[in-house]
């Protein structure tokens, strides 16, 4: 595995041994990284207690972690917040990801036959979702998590508190899963692996699927499918079930939709009393959302079901959901099309 420590050496032997009865330990670097600020300390004083670090080591990680100011202005100007749907969906909707989505999907057929079937969650999704993040393993993050995760923790007033506990999710699952905290990178935000997952995530949704006793996002196929599969089932997917259609307007009624947001929150039947038609059948007692989506033609409508909320829970943005359904779509057909060129 690339990203695991396979050897030992005094400097790794002794960054992971973590419990009181270790012997080997490395000398802070005073003055240096994140080691001398006080709110580190801090961090490192509840390390200690709560889950039994080593001082020493945790004062020889922080003085090799970075502040980084572009980690800073990415993470202030993310996409989903300063595009409209138009742009956004230029990023993602491309030739080259539809066909690295079939490529990827026909490469691992079966791994994804099997989460579908454990999971419940359809493949055309998995593989999207692979795909937005991170092109299908192809760019997986170029940023240190550690400097991401300390840059966001100390230096990020407006999330420190949330990256402060993703920082100490990411020391623990070092510990559990033996990836190297100095050398792993991930995304600006601390995510990692195929699916980028920050480390809260990775600790509790990722799955050992291969069975050997890690949870592997960079390298396992099994896991890397596994996980987001299982990430998508936790938060309520419904395997089969339309995830959202277009829909057209009329009346005055259709604004205060829009406002309420793109979590489920009217019944189908209501929308269509207040001037809303669905393009495609949807069961009138079905709970949805209206989207707004801006495209460069002008305002797009959307009923927003169940299953795209749960797309939504993977990254807190409609157009990032919009994005893997459309992709997921896009990959389906055209695997279906190469399918039946194949048989003719």
């Amino acid at each position: 595995m690339l990203r695991r420590i396979l050897n030992t050496g005094l400097f790794l032997g002794a960054l992971f041994c973590t419990l009181p009865a270790c012997t080997k330990t490395i000398a802070a670097v005073d003055g240096k990284g994140y080691s001398a600020n006080t709110d580190v300390q801090t961090f490192i004083d509840e390390m200690v207690d709560e889950h039994a670090f080593d001082r020493d080591q945790l004062n020889s990680i922080f003085s090799q972690a970075e502040r980084r100011d572009d980690i800073i202005e990415l993470m202030s100007r993310p996409a989903e917040k300063r595009l409209e749907w138009g742009e956004y969906r230029k990023i993602f909707l491309t030739k080259s990801r539809i066909e690295g989505g079939v490529a990827f999907w026909e490469a691992n057929e079966a791994i994804l036959r099997q989460a579908e079937e454990k999971f419940g969650v359809d493949a055309q999704v998995i593989v999207a979702i692979i795909g937005v993040e991170t092109r299908y393993g192809g760019n997986t993050g170029s940023h240190r998590v550690i400097d991401a995760l300390s840059t966001l923790a100390f230096d990020y007033p407006p999330r420190s508190k949330f990256f402060r506990g993703e920082l100490e999710h990411y020391l623990i699952l070092a510990r559990e899963e033996n990836i190297d905290l100095l050398s792993t990178k991930g995304s600006y935000a601390g995510a990692m692996g195929y699916g980028q997952f920050i480390p809260s995530s990775y600790r509790h949704y990722a799955v050992d699927f291969d069975g050997d006793g890690v949870r592997d996002l960079w390298d396992s196929p099994m896991d890397i499918i596994g996980s987001v599969a299982n990430y998508i089932h936790v938060h309520g997917w419904d395997l089969g079930a339309t995830v959202t259609t277009p829909a057209s307007v009329s009346g005055d009624d259709y604004p205060a939709l829009v406002e309420k947001g793109y979590k489920p929150n009217t019944s189908v039947g209501k929308m269509q009393a207040s001037g809303i038609t669905p393009a495609s059948p949807v069961p009138a007692d079905a709970q949805a959302a209206l989207l707004e989506l801006v495209n460069t033609q002008g305002p797009e409508y959307w009923l927003a079901l169940n299953n795209f909320y749960v797309i939504t829970r993977y990254n807190h943005s409609p157009l990032y959901a919009m994005a893997v359904y459309q992709l997921s779509e896009e990959i389906r057909n055209a695997r279906e099309q190469r399918q039946q060129a194949l048989n003719d």
